[in-house]
């Protein structure tokens, strides 16, 4: 992989994550860059799925999408963030639904 693709790949999971979260960056055991980039975002994509509420779910699909949008479809990660988000989709929907009104007497 280009080594700046896969920089900029760095930059901006480190961004999402600290972002959305106050953790320090989670120690990349040895090995391969790209499986150690790989695995990192997953981490991320699942930190922002768990904290997604009714009320986020919408702008956590834009961030995620934004991390992998130009990846093909056999990528890990793209394939997680398409998979959360039919997650998402019922999640912004449940809350999106109007509560029931209590009868008027």
């Amino acid at each position: 992989m280009d080594p700046a693709a896969l920089r900029n790949r760095l930059v901006m999971a480190t961004s999402m994550w600290r972002e959305a979260t106050d953790q320090p960056l989670p120690r990349m055991p040895p090995g391969d860059p790209v499986t150690q980039l790989e695995a990192f975002e997953l981490q991320v994509v699942e930190l922002l799925f768990g904290a997604a509420t009714a009320q986020t779910a919408r702008t956590t699909a834009d961030k995620t999408w934004d991390l992998v949008h130009d990846r093909p479809d056999t990528d890990p990660v793209k394939s997680r963030v398409v998979e959360g988000h039919e997650a998402l989709a019922r999640m912004a929907a449940e809350g999106s639904a109007e509560p029931e009104q209590p009868p008027q007497e």
